[in-house]
C-alpha cells in the first residue's frame, strides 16, 4: 500500500515537473542564444567586458530593442525607402536572393497575416485512405498548377515531436476536411502526439459544408 501511495505520489510530481522544467529549460536556451548575439559586437564593447560581468538576458532586451527600433524606422517614410532599396539590392544576388525571398514570405505569413496562410486547420486522407493527417493552408497554388490538376490548395503536414519539419502537398480543394480549431490547439496536438487532445468546438465539416464525403 505504501509502495502505491508512493508511486502515486512520484508520478504527481512528475506532471508538475517535467513541463516547467522543460519550460524553463527552453527559456534559458533561447536567453543564452540571444546573449550570445552580442559577440558580433567588438569584444571592448561587449557588456560583459565593460561591466566586468555577465548579466543574463541583456541579449534577449537588446534584440527585443533592435526589432523594434527596426520597425519603427521601417514604418517611417525614410526607413521603408532604405528597406526597399536593400531588397533591390539582395534581389540581384541570386542564392542570397532566393533564401531572402522565402524567408520574407514566411515571415509575412507568421507575423503579419498578410496572406492569411497557417490560419486554416484540416484534415486530409494521407498518406493514404482511410488515415487521415492535420495540415495547415499555406495558400492557393497558382493559375497554372490550377488549371493543370483543377481547384487544389497548398498544405503542410508537419511532423510530430519536431512540428517545424513536415511536408508540403499540393491537395485538391473537395479532398480538404475543414476542423474548427485553433492553429495553438492543432500544434498542441500534433506535439504531443495527441496525447493532449483539444476539444472541437463545431463538428467537422468538409470544404463543401458537408461532412459526408464521396
Amino acid at each position: 500500500m505504501l509502495k502505491k501511495r508512493i508511486k502515486r505520489i512520484f508520478l504527481t510530481g512528475l506532471v508538475v515537473v517535467v513541463p516547467a522544467g522543460l519550460t524553463v529549460w527552453i527559456l534559458f536556451f533561447i536567453i543564452d542564444l540571444m546573449d550570445n548575439l552580442l559577440l558580433i559586437i567588438p569584444k571592448k564593447y561587449q557588456p560583459d567586458v565593460m561591466f566586468g560581468f555577465h548579466i543574463p538576458g541583456l541579449g534577449a532586451i537588446a534584440t527585443i530593442i533592435l526589432i523594434l527600433l527596426a520597425g519603427l524606422l521601417t514604418t517611417s517614410y525614410i526607413g521603408n525607402r532604405a528597406v526597399e532599396f536593400g531588397e533591390r539590392v539582395v534581389g540581384k544576388i541570386p542564392l542570397v536572393r532566393s533564401i531572402y525571398q522565402a524567408l520574407k514570405s514566411i515571415a509575412d505569413s507568421l507575423f503579419t497575416n498578410k496572406t492569411g496562410s497557417y490560419k486554416r486547420v484540416v484534415l486530409v486522407e494521407y498518406p493514404r485512405r482511410g488515415i487521415y493527417s492535420i495540415g495547415f493552408v499555406t495558400g492557393i497554388p497558382n493559375n497554372e498548377i490550377q488549371e493543370k490538376i483543377g481547384p487544389c490548395i497548398g498544405v503542410f503536414f508537419p511532423h510530430a515531436l519536431t512540428p517545424t519539419t513536415g511536408t508540403y502537398m499540393i491537395v485538391p480543394s473537395n479532398d480538404v476536411i475543414d476542423i474548427n480549431i485553433s492553429v495553438e490547439d492543432a500544434f498542441t496536438l500534433i506535439i504531443s502526439t495527441g496525447v493532449v487532445n483539444p476539444r472541437a468546438r463545431f463538428p467537422i465539416v468538409g470544404s463543401n459544408g458537408s461532412r459526408d464525403r464521396s
